[in-house]
């Protein structure tokens, strides 16, 4: 269920070579495109701004009210901010089944804006500092 593999520069895996490939040419008749056009209308017009721009959109935990930064993917791709905005706790922690990105993105920003300490019970951690989260290009 849930999936770690280390990012190296220079590196890159299929699967995350097609993503970055539907995320750039907006496929929006793909199921990946489809789960974008979807995550894009649930969002703030803050946080779609964030994400087009930065390749990722912050949220608020309902519960302790601190700040998560959820980067474009489907693991290792939530981060726990600090008020500064730098990287603390990465959390990794996503549905069941093999969704597109978009979905799996919108059901980490919903569980953590309504069941915070639940997401986080069942979220492995890992330090953000091991993994690098980039974006060549803007996202939307």
């Amino acid at each position: 269920m849930f999936g770690f593999r280390l990012w190296t520069p220079g590196g890159r895996s299929r699967t995350s070579a097609t993503r970055a490939l539907f995320i750039r040419h907006g496929a929006e008749g793909t199921p990946e495109g489809r789960s974008l056009r979807l995550l894009r209308e649930w969002l703030s017009p803050a946080q779609r701004e964030q994400f087009a721009r930065k390749g990722y959109f912050e949220v608020i935990g309902s519960d302790s009210g601190k700040r998560y930064r959820i980067h474009a993917g489907a693991s290792v791709n939530v981060c726990e901010i600090d008020k500064r905005g730098r990287l603390q706790e990465g959390l990794c922690f996503m549905p069941i089944g093999a969704l597109p990105i978009g979905d799996v993105m919108l059901a980490q920003k919903i569980a953590l804006e309504t069941c915070e300490g639940q997401a986080r019970a069942v979220a492995r951690r890992f330090t953000p500092n091991n993994f690098h989260f980039r974006q060549s290009r803007p996202l939307g």
